[in-house]
């Protein structure tokens, strides 16, 4: 027995040593070797490496939630009543870089998608105009449900230069310290340029950019848009939009009123980018930056279609004849805005760590997006309202065409801002500003367009009866008013923990004309017939307040 068990265990030791020669003889695959992401430590915290390339990467995002109120109940008007919004945005930031020769490659990404409802300031039909939101068609979503989606930034850095869609290079304070933005000034996070800067000396440096003109532009005035869209039955909106006729006065009776009109193409084509150039200074004190643009405005020619009701078709060769006398060519008509602008910020860590204060001005000619006259009220809009229900619209054209000389006379605004942030410790701070604007228009153009009303066809809450035979109503006309505007407010912050921010803001906006009174479409009316009309109730200013709350994460 003791013999048998003696072969069989030596023949199960051969086997396995028979077996594991073989197993050596065999060839071994080798594991592919785990490429683990490694951290970037260049260009600040939260970049790696993209595995298998030498570039960069940081991703980040926000989260945001906001409810608004503005104090606006009027349902006595279309569209009025509404006291309330929400809105949950996300956001999607991405940052790469790599390390070259001419020094950092960098592109970056940011994509904005919201969802906001309520026909208040918290909804907006800023960005409806400019194509950057779609909204609900419903009858109780009309104007109330309003997507949101914008690239709010995707360009390209590279030896000073910045190309694709970026913030403004005209801007600097922008709303910095602010929940919801609207101070006076100008703030344009989104347009699509092509920069360079060149950096000198200590903190200095120097732009000049090429940026989108389609962002910038607020349209020529015209108060036969509206008889325009009611008489041309189901194209009038699309005539409206494409043309704006504008009108041009050939002939007056003997007491100045309009016997005789023409009509041109008051679109403006885009044409020539808008130029930007600004010099920036950056120190630990703080900062300053001086900055300024130029832009083209321009008419097309003129319309053979449109004529004054009752006084037949004009032919193109009279209407340029005319006009000629004028020195007006019948191919368009080219002027050129511009705008200046002055910052400066002041680090203030002696009053508490974190704390300081922005003051801004800038003034402009036919360029009201670039002074931010129209950053609460509108914009993309020769007049609008300054919330629902109010009593008189502010006007806010880059230009009008004059009705009597033919010619293109531009707007002037300006605005001024200070805005100061205080912690009042490390998780509480608070931002208090303040901002003030005007805009005007040349006063020879509005007597020009009231005389011309007769003719168009506008009621006297679009354009201004006729100086001449109704002064009273014409006085008391709210359109092409010169106007002022207060927006002012403050917040109150909470950052428990990094990256979190639960705030309220409140805003207090007045807006009223610079001198007399106009009509109050709220709740006046008008007396009389036709061109002969009169307010019944006027005011000469009006007031309103909004607060938000937000809760913020970034990431």
């Amino acid at each position: 027995m003791k013999l048998v068990k003696s072969l069989l265990l030596g023949s199960a030791a051969g086997l396995t040593i028979a077996g594991g020669a073989q197993a050596a003889d065999l060839p071994v695959k080798k594991a592919v070797p785990i490429e683990y992401v490694r951290v970037c430590t260049a260009y600040g915290a939260g970049f790696f490496y993209i595995p298998g390339t030498d570039t960069c990467l940081r991703v980040s995002g926000r989260a945001r939630a906001e409810y608004g109120y503005i104090g606006s109940d009027n349902r006595r008007v279309v569209g009025g009543g509404d006291l309330s919004g929400f809105i949950g945005l996300a956001r999607f930031n991405f940052d790469a870089r790599t390390q070259t020769g001419y020094g950092t490659l960098r592109a970056f990404l940011r994509l904005d998608a919201a969802s906001r409802t309520g026909n208040t300031k918290i909804s907006s039909g800023t960005n409806l105009r400019s194509g950057n939101a779609f909204s609900g068609t419903g009858q109780d979503a009309f104007g109330r449900i309003q997507n949101f989606i914008n690239v709010d930034k995707a360009f390209v850095q590279f030896a000073g230069l910045t190309a694709g869609r970026a913030s403004s290079f005209y801007d600097f304070y922008a709303h910095d310290y602010e929940i919801i933005g609207s101070s006076l000034g100008s703030d344009l996070p989104s347009t699509n340029l092509l920069a360079y800067t060149q950096k000198f000396g200590e903190g200095w440096s120097a732009t000049i950019s090429m940026e989108d003109p389609n962002y910038r532009k607020n349209p020529i005035y015209s108060d036969s848009v509206p008889a325009a869209a009611a008489g041309a039955g189901a194209g009038a909106l699309s005539q409206v939009l494409t043309t704006a006729p504008t009108p041009i006065i050939l002939s007056t009776d003997a007491i100045g009123n309009a016997t005789s009109v023409a009509f041109i193409d008051a679109v403006q084509r885009s044409r020539l980018p808008d130029f930007v150039g600004s010099l920036r200074y950056d120190a630990p004190w703080g900062s300053a930056q001086l900055s300024a643009a130029v832009r083209e405005i321009n008419t097309g020619g003129f319309l053979n279609t449109l004529s004054a009701a009752g006084l037949g078709t004009i032919s193109a060769a009279g209407t340029q004849a005319l006009l000629a006398a004028r020195g007006i060519s019948g191919v368009g008509q080219t002027e050129y805005g511009w705008a200046v602008q002055g910052g400066v910020k002041f680090n203030l860590p002696f009053i508490a760590p974190g704390d300081g204060i922005y003051l801004q001005g800038s003034y402009g000619e036919g360029a009201s997006f670039y002074t931010g006259i129209n950053r609460f009220t509108a914009g993309y809009l020769s007049n609008a309202s300054v919330y629902a229900g109010n009593p008189f619209n502010q006007y806010l054209a880059d230009a009008i065409v004059n009705p009597l000389t033919g010619r293109l006379e531009l707007s002037n605004s300006f605005t001024a801002v200070a805005s100061y942030l205080h912690y009042w410790s490390p998780e509480w701070r608070s931002a208090f500003y303040g901002s003030y604007g005007e805009i005007w228009f040349s006063e020879g153009a509005r007597q020009a367009t009231s005389q011309a009303n007769a003719i168009v066809g506008s009621p006297s809450t679009i354009a201004p009866p006729s100086y001449l035979t109704n002064g009273l109503g014409y006085n008391l006309s709210q359109s092409l008013r010169d106007t002022y505007q207060v927006v002012t407010g403050a917040s109150l912050i909470w950052s428990p923990v990094k990256d979190l921010d639960i705030g309220v803001e409140g805003q207090y906006i007045r807006t009223g004309v610079k001198s007399g009174r106009v009509s109050d479409g709220d709740k006046g009316g008008f007396t009389g017939t036709g061109a002969n009309q009169i307010p019944t109730r006027t005011v000469s200013s009006q007031d309103v307040f909004q607060a938000r709350f937000r809760v913020q994460r970034d990431f």
